[in-house]
């Protein structure tokens, strides 16, 4: 019999799930159904929406019903990070990019070398991070000290080494896992160790503490953080696909993640510096409930907005209303991607004219997948509309794709893919591909 495994997305709305011929690296069925979390005083488990998933699957194809289970999560509000370093434009900053890619969605930053330790804004877990291998220790320690007594959740570790282990002696009453420095030595971000660390610590004590289910096969199931996921999915496609852009439109967010190779000699001296792998989170850029935000700038829009801000469920049934999604799609991605990229300016300096670079270079991506509700389920044709004015020569500076091959996620493959990639790396490669080549597999 044919290996199969059912990889499931428990969203913050929606719980998608596919069945993926293993031998073949192919979706065979899929399903999806509104996801199902429970609420104060009644009954309800995240994992009735996954069955009522299962029980279409199986309709389709009966090998799901005794399918291997993969899954990812953003429900309960996905996974809080907090960032605390020494300084905001070094160790902060570091930490706060690595918090994005880890799947994370960063709840605050705190710089200690502002006054101490504000607010951390309710996380699940708080990154700590500060100092230089073999640097100064002091902020980092005393950052520790304060953590200790005013937060008991878990916390990862990812400052100055030679301090670890003093570190992880005042923070023994907290959950807490040692990793790599964030920041080495200025200049370099290392964000593999913090990932793999932050990863652990969702699957171990933010999943089960969310109280999602009551059954013990959500834990067992759940492989990480659904945006982690799929920078890991995007990662693998872009072994066959060249550099990779993807743009992913919520209602509450618009997500943009890019693998990228980056050119040393366009890369001005950063004291973190930029990464192959980005992610980037626009928490004020959305089609429901950040619509209002998203078209601040587009009266002739705000109506639209607001009617979707105060019923997230709405959904269009009129070419009008068909049209005001894709504008506030458009607006969504467009920002989205330029505050990603950002752009390129020319400034007089002491050694003469020079280029000034913001942002990640995304004028050579090879690929650029949309992903979303509204570009799945649109009418033909909907990505070049809500692409229109994000790719090509669109001037300013701006550094966005100038002639990429565009393609709509339409089957949640990225999610699957990410899933699959440790268990199953040749499965995963084979459907990674059938995004660029549907023929693949």
């Amino acid at each position: 019999m044919t290996d199969v495994a059912v990889c499931v997305d428990f969203g913050s709305t929606f719980t998608k799930a596919v069945l993926v011929d293993l031998d073949r690296g192919r979706i065979t069925a899929q399903a999806d159904h509104p996801t199902t979390l429970p609420t104060p005083g009644a009954a309800g488990d995240v994992l009735d929406g996954y069955d009522a998933c299962l029980a279409v699957l199986t309709e389709q194809d009966p090998r799901a019903a005794t399918a291997e289970v993969l899954a990812c999560s953003s429900a309960g509000g996905g996974l809080r990070i907090a960032v605390v370093g020494n300084e905001e434009l070094v160790t902060a900053e570091a930490g706060r990019r690595v918090a994005l890619s880890s799947g994370g969605k960063v709840v605050s930053v705190v710089a200690m070398a502002g006054g101490g330790l504000s607010d951390l804004g309710d996380p699940d877990v708080v990154l700590l991070t500060g100092g230089t291998d073999g640097g100064n220790s002091e902020v980092l320690l005393a950052a520790a000290r304060e953590l200790a007594t005013t937060w008991h959740g878990p916390v990862v570790v990812a400052g100055n080494v030679a301090a670890q282990e003093d570190v992880a002696a005042i923070l023994a009453g907290n959950p807490h896992v040692l990793a790599d420095n964030v920041v080495p030595r200025i200049g370099v971000l290392a964000p593999e160790s913090a990932r793999a660390a932050i990863r652990e610590m969702f699957l171990a004590h933010v999943i089960g503490g969310k109280h999602l289910s009551t059954r013990a096969d959500f834990t067992a199931m759940v492989r990480g953080a659904t945006p982690d996921v799929v920078l890991t999915g995007v990662e693998l496609l872009a072994r066959g696909a060249g550099d990779v852009v993807v743009v992913d439109v919520g209602g509450a967010t618009t997500d943009v993640h890019s693998v990228v190779d980056v050119d040393p000699d366009s890369v001005g001296r950063e004291v973190v510096a930029t990464t192959r792998v980005t992610r980037t989170v626009e928490g004020d850029l959305g089609m429901r409930w950040s619509a209002v935000t998203t078209v601040a700038d587009l009266p002739e829009l705000a109506e639209a907005a607001a009617r979707r801000h105060d019923d997230p469920g709405f959904l269009p049934d009129t070419d009008d209303e068909r049209d005001a999604d894709e504008a506030i799609a458009r607006a969504a991605v467009g920002t989205a991607l330029r505050r990603h990229a950002g752009r390129a300016k020319v400034v007089v300096g002491p050694d003469g004219r020079v280029v000034e670079r913001t942002g990640k270079d995304l004028r050579e991506v090879d690929l650029l997948v949309g992903s979303g509700g509204v570009l799945r389920n649109g009418r033909p044709g909907v990505a070049d509309r809500v692409l229109a004015g994000s790719t090509g020569e669109v001037g300013g500076g701006w550094q966005l794709p100038r002639s990429p091959r565009v393609v709509v996620d339409t089957a949640y493959v990225l999610a699957a893919v990410g899933l699959l990639a440790d268990a199953h790396p040749d499965a995963a490669y084979r459907l990674a591909m059938t995004l660029i080549r549907p023929d693949a597999g």
